[in-house]
């Protein structure tokens, strides 16, 4: 592979931040009088972005159709959503094994690394602080960076041609349906992880050009590439 560019999803991917968002979620529930949900539930509504998230935990359930709820009654909810998150302290936030000395390696490689994640923009630099990262990536994007996030291929061509890289150079590495869409949608060769959120669905079925189970494993491909 001749590539320059990797480009990783953020949220199932190199961290695991179910428990704090399964948190902000039932404090948001619990707040707006509503009954909370166990963690195994939350987690399946992860990786769209924090609005999906607070529409999910407001029906309950994977798909919101049209119409379900008011917007005024989301907007309400994800702020105080927005509230509780940043209260947190992400403490129950940790990386996945491997990945911080995966990246270093990679940077070390000269791979040149970018992050584009759906999580609000606002609460991303703390996280990377909080491991370390904050001078991995040369490019960060929140859901809420541009007008269209993942799977929208957008994102990701923003990010190719701020760093002058062509697409053909690049990869996207994720652990869901949005970032394997980004990437096909993108002409962007996607590598999928399958320990992270894919709404209980295998990233083999999204035929992504390779599957790892881990994310050692991950980077030794790249390294061998």
């Amino acid at each position: 592979m001749d590539k320059q560019l990797l480009i990783f999803d953020f949220d199932g991917t190199l961290i695991d931040s179910v428990p704090d968002l399964a948190d902000a979620t039932n404090a948001m529930l619990t707040t707006l009088g509503k009954t909370p949900y166990p963690l195994d539930s939350i987690r399946n509504w992860v990786g769209n972005g924090s609005r999906m998230l607070v529409e999910r935990a407001l029906v309950g359930k994977i798909e919101v159709l049209e119409g379900e709820l008011a917007k005024e009654a989301v907007d309400h909810a994800e702020q105080v959503f927005f509230d509780a998150y940043s209260k947190m302290g992400g403490s129950k936030t940790v990386a996945y094994p491997n990945v911080d000395s995966g990246l270093k390696k990679l940077q070390a490689a000269g791979y040149k690394l970018a992050l584009v994640t759906n999580k609000p923009i606002r609460f991303v630099p703390k996280i990377l602080q909080s491991f370390g990262w904050q001078d991995l990536f040369i490019e960060v994007l929140g859901g809420d960076s541009l007008p269209t996030k993942k799977p929208d291929p957008a994102p990701l061509l923003h990010v190719c041609k701020a760093l002058n890289i062509n697409p053909e150079q690049a990869v996207m590495i994720g652990d869901s349906r949005n970032d394997i869409l980004a990437g096909q949608n993108a002409n962007i060769n996607t590598l999928g992880l399958s320990y992270g959120y894919n709404y209980g669905q295998d990233i083999r079925e999204l035929n992504p050009t390779e599957a790892f189970d881990d994310f050692a494993s991950l980077v030794d491909y790249l390294l061998k590439s």
